[in-house]
C-alpha cells in the first residue's frame, strides 16, 4: 500500500468515528477528482456550512457505486437520517451529501415533532430548499388529524403540505375529501378545492373551496356550497360551518331548507341543534305547503319553539295564482305544526293588507291558516268595492281562498260613496256579510240597526235620504250597490228631502271616512 492509500484509509477511519454506527463499508478508493470530491464530502460534514447538512445517524450499511454517483451513499436497513431537528427514518436511501439531498424507499417514517408524523413509501427530501416529496400510501398524522393521500409536498420553511391527486382528512368525527389541498401546520388549518366533501354523522356538507381549522374543528367556505341532512338543507357562497358545536353562518346567496320551510337571506346565522337562526337583509321565509312568504330585513327562526318571526319591512304574501293577498306590518310572527307547517300567522301594528277584492288597516291582526281565518283587532278598516267597513273587530272567512264571509262585531259601520260628498250608511251592533264570488251579496245587522240610504231616480236625481231604525234588518247588494233593505224587528223609516236634514244628522254616529288611508295596489301597504 502506497502513502496515498495509507493517509485516505486513516481519513476513513476517522471519518466514520465521527459517525460512531457499526457497518460494512465497500469503497474503492479514487484517485484524482473522485479524491477531491471525497475529501469536499468530509470536511463539509467535519465542519459545516451554513445551510444544515442532512446527517446519517444510522444504517446496517453503507456502499459507494463510483459508475452511478461517487456522490451518493447508498445506505439499506433501519436508516436513521436527521435534519435540523427532523428525523428519517426507512429501509433504503441514496444520500447526496455534496447536494444536501437524499431519495428514500421502502416504510418511510418522517418524524418533524411530537405530534406531525409523516408516512410513505417513497420520499425525495432537498435539504437546502427544506422541501420534500412523498408518494404511495402517504399518511401525515398531526394529532387528531390524519391525512390519506398518494402524492403529498412537505415544505418545512413555510411549514405547508399540499395535495394535488386527491386526499381523505379524517378528523374526530369528520370525513373530508377533495381533490387539491393545502395544509398550514402552524395554524393546524386546511384549505380545499376542487370536488371538497365533508361527511359528518349527520350532514354532508359539498363545496367548491374550502378552509378547515382542525382544532377548533370549523370549516370556511368560499363559492357555491351545499349542507344536507335528514332534517335541513343548507346552500351558501360564503360562510363559516362549526362542526363541533353543530352552528352555521352563511354570507351571500345563503339559504336553509327545513321541512316545508325555505329561508333565505343575505347572511343567516343558523345553529343546528336547537333549530335557532337568525336572518339579516332581504330575508325571505317560504312555506311551500300553505303558499305563504314572509319578507323582512331581519327574522328570528325557532325549530324547537315553532315560529318565525320578521321585522323590518315586514310583508306576508298569501299567494295565489288569481288573487293574493300582500300583508304589512312592524312585526310578523308565523307559529308552525310539528310537521313545520305553517298554522297561525300574527301581524302587530300598523298592519294594511291588500287583494284585488279587499283591502284592509287594523293594529293587530290574526290570521289561523289551518281553517282560512282572517281576524283584525283594534281599529280595523276593511274596504271592499265601494264599501268601507269598521267595528270593534271584523273576522273573515275564507274557502278555496275566495272570501266566503265576514263578520264585524260591536260597534259596526258600513259606509259607501253615494257621490263625492254624500254617504250610504248601515250601522248595527253586529253584522254578518256574505260573499259569492268575492263579492259582497247580503248583510245581516243584528241589534240597534240604523241606516241612512240617499234615494235617486232612474236618471239619478236625488229624491231625498231615507232614514231607517229597526231591531235588526237584510240588506242585498247586486252590482256592488244596495238593491232593497228589509227591515225586521219595529222598523221605522222615513225619507227626507235633503234640505230637511242638518248636515250633522248626515252622519251615523261614529262616522269616519278613511279612503285616504286605502291601499290601492301592493306597494300602497307600505304607507
Amino acid at each position: 500500500m502506497n502513502n496515498n492509500a495509507v493517509e485516505c484509509t486513516l481519513v476513513i477511519s476517522e471519518y466514520l468515528c465521527i459517525m460512531r454506527k457499526p457497518f460494512r463499508y465497500r469503497y474503492a478508493v479514487p484517485s484524482g477528482a473522485g479524491w477531491l470530491i471525497l475529501l469536499l464530502i468530509m470536511a463539509s460534514q467535519a465542519f459545516g456550512q451554513d445551510t444544515a447538512l442532512i446527517r446519517l445517524i444510522q444504517a446496517d450499511e453503507i456502499s459507494y457505486d463510483k459508475r452511478a454517483n461517487a456522490q451518493v451513499q447508498v445506505l439499506t436497513g433501519n436508516i436513521i437520517l436527521e435534519h435540523d431537528g427532523v428525523y428519517l427514518y426507512c429501509d433504503t436511501a441514496y444520500l447526496n451529501d455534496v447536494e444536501n439531498r437524499v431519495e428514500a424507499m421502502g416504510d418511510i417514517h418522517v418524524e418533524s415533532s411530537d405530534t406531525i408524523h409523516l408516512y410513505g413509501k417513497h420520499i425525495w427530501y432537498d435539504g437546502n430548499t427544506k422541501i420534500g416529496e412523498i408518494e404511495r400510501e402517504v399518511v401525515l398524522i398531526d394529532n387528531q388529524t390524519t391525512l390519506y393521500t398518494d402524492f403529498l409536498i412537505y415544505n418545512r420553511n413555510t411549514q405547508v403540505t399540499e395535495y394535488h391527486q386527491g386526499g381523505r382528512i379524517i378528523s374526530q368525527d369528520n370525513e373530508l375529501l377533495s381533490e387539491t389541498g393545502y395544509y398550514y401546520i402552524r395554524e393546524k388549518t386546511f384549505a380545499f378545492s376542487r370536488d371538497v366533501i365533508l361527511n359528518d354523522t349527520d350532514y354532508t356538507v359539498r363545496a367548491d373551496t374550502m378552509r378547515y381549522a382542525t382544532e377548533t374543528e370549523i370549516a370556511y367556505f368560499i363559492g357555491p356550497t351545499h349542507i344536507e341532512s335528514d332534517d335541513f338543507y343548507i346552500y351558501c357562497l360564503t360562510g363559516w360551518f362549526d362542526t363541533r358545536n353543530d352552528r352555521s353562518y352563511l354570507g351571500k346567496g345563503s339559504l336553509i331548507r327545513t321541512g316545508d320551510q325555505i329561508l333565505t337571506a343575505d347572511s343567516i346565522y343558523y345553529e343546528q341543534k336547537s333549530g335557532l337562526g337568525r336572518a339579516y337583509r332581504n330575508v325571505t321565509v317560504t312555506d311551500t305547503v300553505q303558499d305563504i312568504v314572509l319578507k323582512g330585513n331581519y327574522s328570528l327562526y325557532s325549530k324547537e319553539q315553532r315560529f318565525s318571526m320578521m321585522t323590518d319591512s315586514a310583508l306576508a304574501i298569501m299567494a295565489d295564482r288569481e288573487d293574493s293577498l300582500f300583508m304589512h306590518a312592524d312585526t310578523l310572527i308565523a307559529y308552525f305544526d310539528s310537521a313545520q307547517k305553517a298554522q297561525d300567522l300574527y301581524a302587530y301594528h300598523k298592519v294594511k293588507f291588500y287583494r284585488t277584492d279587499i283591502q284592509g288597516m287594523c293594529d293587530s291582526l290574526y290570521n289561523n291558516i289551518a281553517d282560512s281565518v282572517l281576524t283584525l283587532y283594534n281599529d280595523p278598516v276593511l274596504w271592499s268595492d265601494e264599501n268601507q267597513l269598521t267595528a270593534d273587530s271584523i273576522r273573515i272567512w275564507f274557502r278555496n281562498k275566495q272570501i266566503d264571509r265576514m263578520q264585524l262585531h260591536n260597534t259596526s259601520l258600513i259606509i259607501s260613496m253615494d257621490d263625492s260628498v254624500r254617504f250610504n250608511q248601515i250601522r248595527g251592533l253586529n253584522m254578518m256579510g256574505y260573499f259569492v264570488d268575492n263579492e259582497l251579496n247580503r248583510i245581516r245587522v243584528e241589534s240597534n240597526s240604523e241606516t241612512i240610504y240617499y234615494v235617486r231616480d232612474d236618471d239619478e236625481s236625488l229624491i231625498g235620504i231615507n232614514k231607517a231604525v229597526s231591531g235588526s234588518m237584510w240588506i242585498f247588494v247586486s252590482d256592488n250597490t244596495i238593491e232593497r233593505i228589509v227591515y225586521i224587528d219595529r222598523p221605522t223609516a222615513i225619507l227626507y228631502p235633503e234640505k230637511d236634514i242638518p248636515e250633522q244628522e248626515k252622519m251615523l254616529r261614529g262616522f269616519s271616512w278613511k279612503a285616504d288611508q286605502r291601499p290601492l295596489d301592493k306597494n300602497g301597504i307600505f304607507q
